[in-house]
């Protein structure tokens, strides 16, 4: 294991708690005196604009923090969460690839060090009249991308629901639902959730494939795990028609301008959904929002989502008792790639995961590294337009994972079993999710030339 990854293997909490110290600034200022920090003034805004989506009242988050009151209590555990940037559920690794996202929910190091100031002086309350405005809380089963000013879905499609009794073995729901239009529709983006709040409990995964009438080039056909074409149960996976994934924590997938996912009439969407008991019974199904392009706006092109697998075999993990495992695994990109967004894929022992692009001309580049993986968020890192990295047709996508199945992991159910591959939630598998759009030699040149163009400008603006 290269010294990189070792250092990346070192408990969190001592690499969050010396970046805390070391970038924030506020802590090692002694020429500044250290400002009084309040609930009211100053951490109630960060936990409004950060937390309170799920912290509040009836929602998925196990304590509410929307009042000085609710909050108090779990101010210690608050410190901890944020200082190891457990919480929010914002997990990959700033220091390397991509650090530029659409969606990032991570806090700020002034945040940081806000938070942790507050309840270092005892967490007071302040003064009420210094709270924010109150904001308004979620009443029902909301889609992440209208909280974040995408307005309503064009169309919502519903998967019939399953009840699934309090104990029970994990089921995998399969049925099949009509898409209801008249004409080709394209589609700039798409979120899944399920039909209901307390869905949330028991769904694991949901994935829409495409059950496809006549539309071929929906079939992605740019990616190999081996030399012979698409043999493998890898290829074959990869090469369905997949509208989105979706899993325990995850929002929504928004296509880069200009790309997308078309439907066409008479298509279905074929469900795959994970369900698990929790200890109630629950009905709960799935549901897709499709924000389509306006009628008669084609884009140029298709996004196509792929498990970039982190096994050598499909199938086969080997995980011993009360020990640390690595896999890894490569995929041959057969076309110019730009890949505009990765969510890490594991089940309760997965802990870090590293997707790794190995060019033709055998140069590497890291693209994405989660150290911190957590089994409750699922969390998709959507890149920035003009950080979506692109590499050329022969680049390999390497990924490596990370699972610990001692008892350090806090999320194991049993350290003294053996784990192999399988879709049960105790069972294990790596993949990395990622929408990927191909591009012709001349567009892959021509990106590359306005990338370099841009760079200059760019850095002579930091210099400023």
């Amino acid at each position: 294991m290269s010294g990189r990854r070792l250092t990346r293997l070192v408990p969190a909490g001592f690499l969050a708690f010396g970046a805390l110290l070391g970038s924030s600034g506020v802590a090692l200022a002694a020429d500044e005196p250290a400002k009084a920090v309040t609930f009211s003034k100053d951490v109630a805004p960060i936990f409004q604009a950060k937390c309170q989506d799920c912290h509040q009242p009836e929602s998925i988050a196990p304590m509410s923090l929307v009042t000085y009151k609710e909050s108090r209590p779990w101010a210690r555990s608050i410190k901890d969460r944020v200082m190891r940037r457990q919480m929010p559920p914002w997990h990959i690794d700033p220091s390397v690839g991509v650090t530029k996202f659409k969606n990032d929910i991570s806090l700020s190091d002034q945040q940081i060090d806000t938070i942790v100031r507050w309840v270092d002086a005892g967490a007071p309350e302040g003064d009420p009249k210094d709270l924010p405005p109150a904001k308004p809380l979620v009443t029902d089963n909301e889609w992440q991308a209208v909280k974040d000013g995408f307005g309503p879905p064009d169309m919502v499609i519903k998967s019939t629901e399953y009840k699934m009794p309090a104990k029970n073995q994990d089921v995998w729901y399969r049925p099949m639902t009509d898409i209801p239009i008249t004409e080709p529709r394209w589609v700039r983006m798409v979120e899944i959730r399920p039909t209901n709040l307390k869905g949330r409990k028991i769904v694991h995964h949901s994935i829409a494939y495409l059950v496809l009438n006549d539309d071929p080039d929906a079939v992605n056909t740019g990616t190999a795990t081996g030399p012979t074409g698409p043999t493998s149960r890898e290829d074959l996976v990869n090469r369905r028609p997949q509208l989105m994934e979706w899993a325990i924590g995850k929002g929504y997938d928004v296509f880069r301008p200009d790309t997308g996912k078309l439907i066409v009439p008479g298509e279905k969407i074929s469900w795959d959904q994970h369900l698990h008991a929790v200890g109630e019974e629950i009905t709960a199904g799935s549901e897709i929002g499709l924000w389509f392009y306006p009628k008669g706006q084609e884009p140029k092109k298709r996004s196509y989502l792929i498990g970039f697998t982190g096994l050598r075999t499909r199938g086969f993990l080997d995980i011993p008792p009360n020990s640390v495992a690595h896999t890894e695994g490569y995929t041959v990109l057969k076309e110019n790639t730009l890949i505009t967004n990765f969510q890490p894929h594991f089940h309760l022992r997965g802990k870090a995961m590293e997707v790794e692009a190995i060019k033709p001309d055998g140069s590497r580049e890291i693209i994405s590294y989660v150290g911190r993986f957590n089994f409750n968020w699922m969390t998709n890192y959507i890149y920035e337009d003009d950080a979506s990295p692109v590499f050329p047709k022969g680049t390999v996508i390497h990924v490596s994972a990370w699972y610990d199945n001692t008892k350090n992991n806090p999320d194991n159910p049993d350290p003294d079993q053996w784990v192999g591959y399988g879709d049960r939630t105790v069972d294990e598998m790596a993949h990395a999710w990622m929408n990927v759009v191909y591009l012709t030699d001349d567009e892959y040149n021509a990106l590359l030339a306005e990338r370099k163009r841009k760079a200059p400008a760019t850095t002579i603006e930091r210099q400023r």
